[in-house]
């Protein structure tokens, strides 16, 4: 199993000793980060180097040994010879049955035909130890020295095979013939045998497999591309999954490729004879050890070839284990909350490696990993509540409700009590709904100490009793304090979360306080429904508009010019002042929009920007609210409103440019209203055709008939507003 993953066990963590060093001299990191990757390439590409020496090492002393012949010393001695090749035989053998207790495990065709491939060579391999001259044999035969090409080709043939996509039907064909193959390989194995023993022909003749022999090189021709097939394709699949095993068996492939050529080039009990015996040890020997320090790893011999498996078997592998380690994790949680005890989590740990066949030391890992996975979840889990936290300062709320919220995300920071102080004036108050636990305060001389020290200059600090005190500031300014108390104290991680937290809760303070002023601003240069339309969606601002039906309402004060040229300008805007905020109330209390002041004059809508189905009544209303109430309001000599009401399509919407615009109605409905207004008397309310009908049942109203007004070639039909029931 491979180590737990290094993301896992990563933590946060600042060391304020560090943070007061000075940086050390050398490249700025960027450029040191290129030169560490410069350096592994490097270190990367001189190990490959040095690995296709060792691999030329075997193939320069062939050539050197054939080009000078007299350097190729005869070596003879049969008994050594016979248990060096009957040691590697036996040897492949057992990697062959490892490998196929994997393959049987996973109903893996790729380590199937691997585990073939090395009963091939382990068992003519062993016919090649049987017919040694002087042990079994008296005399050589073809048997003896043929057999090894033979096993050669068959083993390339197999480890070729078995670096083909073999997922899915492919995959399920081999492991259908695979039985027949082995059977098939144990009987001609056996024939081989009788054969070569007996002395029968065609293998009782020793000049078969003579070096350089035309079959020797044709055997080595067929073995030779095989295993380098089989080492080309087996890299590719490293490549994508690193594994020792399967550079192992590159290793073994590459050394096997070497053999062949070796046996065809060797002449019998010479140096160049026992080359290849040598290189077969290697190649068994290094794929051996490998799997030796697999099993001094992992504490057992399950799983050692499981990354020379199929996709299928290695994405079966990781659900295995990664089921393993979700399982862990939730006893881990489960036991950090008490809910199980540490009998309980041993029980289960047992479990778990019974379940999955897994070692102690395996259990131990996973046990570490589990560990490190579920601080890591943590971690992640309160770094989602930060971005939480920033999400609600974008929207427009109050600051009080904004804080409330937070506190209640933070609860999960891991902490006893999380609380909130707001500084006003001078003084901290810590509202019971800004806090996890409102019966816990801190006490009077802490309270004091933090308004002492509570300014934008303030940095977070632990106090001795485990409470952690992060400020809130706002532009530059002490807002408040953030405070978190655990028992056990806090770690360098957790500061840095409660600190950025802190932070995130002074931007929001500062948007909230933003939000407020700005609306205040708006609702007092604008209607309360514009504003709140824009600062809701500030894409209503855009230039442009649709036809709605609304009801337009138009007043002015008649007689104004007079008035203006007899009072003083001071008592003009007083008075002027006085008369609009009666209007703009009687206004905004029907729900109305008023759109603009323009002189002595205000236009209002209603249906706009906010619908109502009795829009026409609700403008009735307030223009007979507005005759009614500036009475109680009006000076001595100071004139009265009249006002025109009309009810129409018009063409809503901002109107101007890109640098300044304003929300507003065009349309002949509204220039009807504009013209009844014009056309009443002083105090009171001329309303159009289209209004009357929509009033409701006893409305008072004098019929005037069809009235020419100003600006307009046809006539309006206009009634007189009396009153409304």
């Amino acid at each position: 199993m491979n180590e737990p993953s290094t993301a896992a066990q990563r933590t946060v963590a600042l060391d304020r000793s560090a943070l007061d060093r000075p940086a050390p001299a050398g490249p700025p990191p960027a450029a040191a980060a290129v030169d560490v990757v410069r350096r592994a390439r490097g270190g990367s590409r001189a190990r490959v180097a040095i690995w296709l020496f060792h691999l030329a090492l075997p193939m320069a002393g062939l050539w050197l040994l054939l080009a000078v012949p007299q350097a190729d010393l005869h070596v003879e001695h049969h008994p050594s010879h016979f248990w060096l090749v009957f040691l590697t035989a036996a040897l492949s053998v057992g990697l062959g049955v490892q490998v196929d207790r994997s393959a049987r495990r996973h109903h893996d065709a790729r380590l199937t035909l691997v585990a073939l491939g090395f009963l091939a060579a382990a068992l003519f391999l062993g016919l090649h130890a049987i017919a040694t001259p002087g042990v079994l044999l008296d005399s050589s035969n073809g048997g003896f020295a043929l057999a090894t090409p033979v096993g050669l080709v068959l083993g390339g043939a197999f480890a070729a095979a078995a670096t083909l996509d073999l997922d899915g039907g492919r995959g399920a064909r081999v492991l259908r013939v695979a039985p027949g193959l082995r059977w098939a390989l144990f009987a001609l194995t056996a024939v081989w045998g009788v054969v070569s023993v007996a002395g029968l022909p065609p293998l009782a003749d020793p000049t078969l497999a003579e070096g350089s022999s035309p079959l020797l090189i044709g055997l080595t021709a067929i073995a030779v591309p095989l295993y380098v097939l089989a080492a080309v394709r087996t890299l590719q699949l490293h490549r994508r999954r690193r594994s020792a095993v399967l550079l192992a068996l590159i290793t073994a492939d590459a050394l096997l490729a070497e053999t062949a050529v070796a046996v065809a080039l060797g002449v019998n009990w010479q140096l160049t004879w026992w080359l290849w015996h040598v290189l077969m040890v290697m190649a068994f020997g290094y794929v051996a050890y490998s799997a030796y320090i697999g099993y001094r790893k992992e504490g057992t011999s399950t799983g050692l070839f499981d990354a020379a498996g199929t996709e299928q078997t290695v994405a079966a592998v990781r659900r295995e284990y990664g089921s393993a380690l979700e399982t862990l994790v939730g006893a881990v949680e489960r036991k950090a909350a008490g809910q199980i005890s540490d009998a309980e989590m041993a029980v289960f740990t047992a479990g778990v490696a019974g379940t999955f066949k897994l070692t102690e030391g395996q259990v131990a890992m996973l046990g570490r990993a589990a560990d490190a996975l579920r601080a890591e979840r943590e971690q992640i889990g309160r770094l989602g509540v930060l971005v939480a936290v920033g999400h609600e300062s974008r929207v427009l709320v109050g600051e009080r409700t904004l804080l409330a919220r937070s506190v209640r995300r933070a609860a999960g920071f891991g902490a006893d009590v999380v609380r909130v102080g707001l500084l006003t004036d001078g003084r901290l108050d810590f509202p019971a709904e800004l806090a996890t636990d409102p019966g816990w305060m801190p006490g009077p001389a802490a309270v004091a100490h933090l308004e002492r020290t509570c300014d934008g200059r303030a940095e977070t600090t632990e106090l001795p009793d485990g409470v952690l005190v992060c400020p809130l500031t706002v532009k530059e300014r002490g807002a408040g304090v953030l405070l978190a108390r655990r028992a056990g104290g806090f770690s360098e991680r957790d500061r840095s979360l409660f600190a950025s937290l802190a932070t995130q809760l002074s931007m929001g303070l500062e948007n909230a306080r933003l939000y407020r002023q700005l609306d205040g601003l708006f609702r007092q240069y604008m209607s309360p429904d514009v504003a709140t339309a824009l600062i809701a969606d500030p894409r209503q601002a855009a230039l442009g508009g649709a036809v709605v039906e609304v009801t337009a309402v138009f007043a002015d004060l008649r007689g104004f010019t007079t008035f203006s040229e007899q009072a003083t300008p001071e008592r003009i805007v007083e008075m002027l002042n006085r008369y609009f905020a009666v209007a703009t109330s009687a206004v905004l209390a029907e729900g109305g929009t008023v759109v603009q002041f323009v002189g002595d004059a205000m236009m209002a809508l209603f249906n706009a920007p906010a619908r109502q189905r009795d829009h026409a009544e609700r403008a009735a209303r307030a223009a007979l609210a507005i005759q009614r109430r500036i009475v109680d309001v009006r000076g001595p000599g100071e004139p009265l409103f009249r006002v025109g009401v009309n009810t129409g399509p018009a063409l809503v919407g901002n109107i101007g440019s890109d640098e300044l615009r304003n929300f507003n109605a065009m349309g002949d409905a509204v220039n009807v209203a504009a013209r009844l207004e014009t056309t009443a008397e002083p105090g009171q309310v001329l309303i159009g055709d289209s209004t009357c009908r929509q009033l409701p049942a006893g409305t008072v109203t004098e019929p005037l008939g069809e009235l020419l007004v100003k600006g307009r070639s046809e006539p309006v039909v206009a009634h007189l507003l009396r009153a409304l029931p």
